[in-house]
């Protein structure tokens, strides 16, 4: 924020025309630097007894056939969490392919994640989109203060893209500061997994004649061995 300072105050003289116009549309940029709030505004060091309740993601997928992940985390506490909040990860992987732009590609496509969706300020089509849990912190989701013995719900809406055998961990906190901390009532961290294989392709489906039910999988069983 110094440096910017200094900028500002340079002579006139030394500053080209085209310049003053971008330091005028930087100076409210430069004055949110450190006056705006954080989701992790005035957190505090404390400890929360936290426990998943329940979590649940299909182990067995297919590429393209979409899918759910849903943890529920209760507070066991007496205190009130100030961020309930989940990082997970290994819904992407790195990839070593040379030249990309990015080596992080996706496992999973992320469809909706959790939270309300925010009404579109103006008509449109909603593609993909993020969840209000959404945080700046990378795999991050966060809904607010949770209660003592209340339940938040956290629902991924995932389309699985890479085929194989892959781990999805997760870990809950009570803040996104870093000092508010969950643990289980035994003082461990609260932690889980997923172990899931993803299929290269999704099962067909047909229509049952005799119930006319979709279902999934081959129209005809395989004709018996002789």
């Amino acid at each position: 924020m110094a440096a910017s300072s200094r900028a500002l105050a340079a002579p006139a003289a030394s500053v080209r025309p085209g310049a003053l116009a971008a330091l005028a549309l930087a100076v409210p940029l430069l004055a949110g630097c450190g006056g705006g709030s954080s989701q992790n505004a005035g957190e505090k060091s404390a400890t929360y007894q936290v426990q998943v309740v329940g979590a649940s993601f299909p182990s067995k997928q297919a590429v393209a056939r979409p899918t759910e992940m849903t943890l529920r985390v209760k507070n066991t506490g007496s205190a009130t969490l100030p961020n309930v909040a989940v990082t997970v990860d290994s819904f992407n992987y790195t990839s070593s392919y040379p030249e990309l732009a990015a080596d992080k590609r996706p496992i999973w496509a992320i469809e909706q994640g959790p939270g309300p969706l925010a009404r579109p300020a103006v008509q449109s089509q909603n593609v993909s989109l993020p969840g209000g849990a959404e945080t700046a912190y990378v795999n991050t989701w966060a809904l607010g203060p949770l209660a003592a013995g209340r339940t938040q719900t956290f629902t991924w809406k995932l389309v699985p893209v890479k085929p194989g055998a892959h781990t999805v961990t997760y870990t809950i906190a009570a803040g996104l500061g870093g000092k508010a901390r969950a643990e289980l009532a035994s003082g461990a961290p609260v932690t889980g997994r997923f172990d899931v294989q993803i299929a290269g392709a999704p099962a067909l489906n047909h229509v049952d004649p005799a119930t006319g039910k979709v279902v999934v999988g081959p129209a005809y069983p395989s004709p018996a061995a002789p």
